[in-house]
């Protein structure tokens, strides 16, 4: 059996997070709809799936026309089955994250950033399937006190800390 390994690069409209999955049915899009409507107001988000049997479809859904046309032309260029990628703006990941994670459809999730992605493939003769992505850069050092401080300030203008 031959294999292919390949690197596809996920472009996130500016402004804008991702979270890249991974579920089991065409059911994920209305469901992670309904999750995202209900836990931010305002929120804007593009969500689409690779159907992986019957008609092979890429399935989307969403409330912003541009996010929802960037969510399917990335998870396509992806072209692993069974995966699903949501673009949001207006919101964070960790507004839903936990939401999405118990979405009874979702079986993992990738990666959840604004960062540059790089989703890493495998192709055979079947398909293909995600191996894993590379999540913005390698780290260039450790923090020092100056750091830490400007971390915990961020923090606290983002309100997610006292």
């Amino acid at each position: 059996m031959n294999m292919e390994l390949k690197a596809v690069r996920i472009n996130i409209p500016q402004g804008s997070n991702i979270i890249l999955g991974q579920s089991h049915f065409i059911k994920t899009v209305e469901d992670l709809f309904e999750i995202f409507v209900s836990a931010v107001p305002g929120i804007k988000f593009g969500i689409a799936f690779n159907e992986a049997s019957g008609p092979c479809l890429v399935r989307r859904e969403g409330n912003d026309a541009e996010l929802i046309q960037a969510a399917a032309e990335n998870i396509k260029a992806v072209g692993a089955g069974h995966t699903f990628l949501a673009i949001l703006r207006e919101a964070y990941p960790i507004n839903v994250l936990n939401a999405v994670k118990m979405c009874q459809e979702v079986c993992s999730i990738y990666c959840a950033t604004a960062n540059p992605v790089e989703v890493v493939v495998a192709e055979t003769e079947q398909g293909r399937g995600i191996l894993g992505v590379i999540d913005g850069f390698s780290p260039k050092g450790v923090e020092g006190e100056e750091e830490v401080k400007r971390r915990k300030e961020l923090l606290r203008q983002f309100s997610y800390k006292l």
